[in-house]
């Protein structure tokens, strides 16, 4: 096999390569986890979301979204004329019927409870409880060790 012949040979296989690697989701995972159909349709869409610091009365939104079989989840609350807010940024990675787990961010800055953003990044779980109309994140232990009700409505 001639030179140039081997190195188009390995060019085309480092293309191909690098095109799959490409196609993959950020996280690595391909598809939510999906053991309950109902409870997955309950999570599409546009939700109101808050946690308890920024306002019980004036919420923000979460918007859940499908693409290939992966829910993602962006949402965020902000007050007018404050520098307090609330975001959410991930993947759904599984959804049964009372619960998700969430695979992502979350921050929160709340000036009078925290000296800096609360920032959380990993593997966290949302759950209906009782005949409550939200879901409620369970790691509610913070930065310092306050507890945040970060929830989202259904």
């Amino acid at each position: 096999m001639s030179h140039w012949y081997t190195r188009l040979l390995l060019g085309v296989l480092l293309c191909s390569c690098s095109l799959t690697l490409l196609a993959q989701p950020v996280s690595g995972q391909e598809k939510t986890l999906v053991a309950d159909e109902t409870a997955k349709t309950k999570l599409l869409g546009k939700h109101r979301f808050s946690v308890q610091w920024i306002s019980w009365d004036r919420f923000g939104s979460a918007l859940i979204t499908e693409k290939n079989g992966l829910l993602s989840i962006k949402g965020e609350q902000r007050l007018p004329n404050s520098s307090d807010f609330l975001t959410m940024d991930g993947i759904i990675t599984k959804v049964e019927s009372r619960r998700f787990t969430f695979k992502g961010k979350i921050v929160i800055q709340c000036k009078e409870i925290y000296d800096t953003p609360c920032v959380r990044e990993g593997e966290m779980t949302f759950i209906i409880t009782g005949n409550r109309k939200y879901w409620r994140l369970q790691q509610m232990q913070t930065c310092n060790d306050t507890t945040d009700y970060v929830d989202i409505f259904f």
